[in-house]
């Protein structure tokens, strides 16, 4: 019987398998590092894409805030504006008034009073003047009460003056409102 030894050849293909293995051991490394190093690259780019897009958020929330301020400030500008166009309004329509006030006191004035005074506070006419008689005074009070403009006028005070004349001297106060819309047509 001849005797062969396989002994190399099992060493040599023991070796040749390790060979392989190693072989495909380094290869696996090899992709699995280039596996990591793509994934590490991904993710780096991922979040450097994040950063950027939380920036440009930022800059648009910063320049809308900017635009919320400047709106704000136009409101208060507007409202200021919107004020004042009342006040002017106002004053526009209750210009007439003063001229339909002063009409209207010339019409209730009997003849013998006239006025040395007249002062506005609020709504309400603080008259002082001269009267011939106390009649023609309690008349001008009557012809008050009787006006669309006035109201409640009141007598505060008659002195007769010591110039020997029947005169007197008289404070009085009336309040002043304007009329409603069906006297002032019917009035008009």
């Amino acid at each position: 019987m001849a005797r062969i030894n396989l002994r190399p050849w099992r060493e040599e293909l023991r070796a040749e398998r390790q060979k392989q293995f190693i072989t495909v051991l380094l290869g696996m490394l090899i992709i699995s590092a280039g596996a990591g190093f793509l994934w590490h690259r991904y993710v780096e780019g991922a979040i450097e894409y994040q950063v950027q897009r939380n920036n440009y958020v930022r800059n648009e929330i910063a320049q809308l805030e900017k635009q919320i301020k400047e709106i704000r400030e136009l409101k208060k500008k507007r409202d200021a504006l919107i004020e004042r166009m009342k006040v002017i309004q106002d004053l526009q329509g209750k210009r007439p008034i003063i001229v339909r006030v002063f009409d209207e006191l010339v019409k209730t004035n009997p003849d013998g009073v006239y006025f040395t005074n007249l002062v506005k506070k609020g709504e309400t006419l603080e008259i002082k003047g001269v009267g011939e008689s106390n009649s023609r005074i309690s008349s001008l009070m009557r012809r008050l009460d009787e006006s669309d403009w006035f109201k409640e006028p009141n007598l505060t005070s008659v002195k007769a003056l010591r110039d020997g004349e029947s005169k007197s001297t008289f404070n009085m106060t009336v309040k002043q409102e304007a009329p409603k819309e069906e006297s002032r047509k019917g009035g008009a």
